[in-house]
């Protein structure tokens, strides 16, 4: 076992992938002799040269379409989107192309490609440089969507997401790079459908993903030990599909739901799991569903009001007391 970083954790990734694959090759904006905004690249170039990883001019819906067209003949592109935000610019190739190519050619066609891309709120980035677009991409058929909230994630999320014939649009966040943690000395690869329970508990599910995850475990740990309200967390690393069964298990087991989310409410991650909740486990549920989200506005650039946009460990534990009828 291993203590990596979350962005050591990529880079393992991509040096065994592309060790193992002759054409599985890594593409973006200074992936290549930069090693990567992130470092998630880093060494890469010198390894492997220049046509296998390859810098790409500042030209997202370009260099995106080139890789999914790569795919289409058999090469696996690791497609590097500097920041969600400029995936915008991207989105005709993803969802017009990679995602629906398979259906529209009726299975002649497949696109094997991975498109990863961080996002989130990190730091005074501004409105324009602090997007959650996971609730965008999941909604479109035909393409996957993972979000790993921890290096052994990353790492086997990103493996499982080269070898699939789907695209797969991997979501990390800007804040978890240098999250350390344990990840296994031998190669594996985590199930890109599914999510996985990060803690046991019997009083209500705390539903999170990516850096939401990290607030529900905080959460967690204080409503046990100040409240005595033991809360189970389902990280939901997989976001397409939804793990409609994993969810379903936990509420039969705490009949009590909230589910976490950095992006705004509307439309979001909490709008499908809540549906999930109530279209099979209604008649198990003890409260109604909570959500904590994001404010619905433009993240702001002012330190105090982006922090006062974003939600927080705070948010979710008063949130977890008012499904109980409790307070602060």
């Amino acid at each position: 076992m291993a203590e990596l970083m979350y962005w050591e954790a990529i880079r393992r990734a991509h040096d065994e992938e592309m060790a193992h694959d002759p054409l599985v090759i890594a593409m973006g904006e200074d992936i290549g002799i930069a090693g990567g905004t992130y470092k998630a690249t880093q060494g890469l170039f010198e390894k492997y040269g220049s046509e296998r990883i390859i810098d790409t001019p500042i030209s997202e819906n370009g260099y995106t379409g080139l890789g999914i067209g790569a795919s289409f003949l058999g090469v696996r592109p690791i497609i590097e989107i500097m920041s969600v935000n400029f995936a915008w610019l991207a989105t005709d190739q993803i969802v017009n192309t990679a995602a629906k190519v398979r259906y529209m050619s009726g299975g002649q066609l497949e696109a094997p490609v991975v498109i990863r891309s961080p996002g989130g709120t990190a730091h005074q980035l501004g409105a324009q440089h602090s997007a959650r677009m996971e609730k965008v991409f999941m909604g479109i058929a035909g393409l996957r969507v993972v979000t790993p909230s921890s290096p052994k994630q990353a790492y086997g999320l990103l493996k499982s997401a080269v070898r699939c014939n789907d695209p797969v649009f991997i979501n990390e966040h800007e804040l978890m790079y240098n999250l350390k943690g344990d990840v296994p000395d031998e190669e594996f690869f985590l199930p890109l459908e599914g999510s996985t329970v990060a803690r046991e508990g019997t009083d209500i599910t705390l539903f999170g993903y990516n850096i939401s995850t990290h607030w529900c475990l905080q959460a967690a740990t204080e409503l046990s030990r100040e409240h005595g309200i033991e809360a189970e967390v389902i990280d939901l690393y997989a976001l397409n599909p939804l793990d409609a069964e994993g969810i379903a298990r936990s509420l039969r087991k705490t009949h009590r739901a909230l589910i976490v989310e950095e992006a705004e409410a509307p439309v979001g991650v909490g709008s499908e799991v809540m549906a999930i909740i109530n279209e099979n486990c209604f008649f198990e549920l003890d409260a109604a569903p909570r959500r904590v989200s994001a404010a619905n506005v433009p993240i702001p650039y002012n330190h105090s009001l982006e922090k006062a946009a974003i939600p927080n460990v705070k948010d979710v534990v008063s949130a977890v007391l008012a499904t109980f009828g409790l307070s602060n």
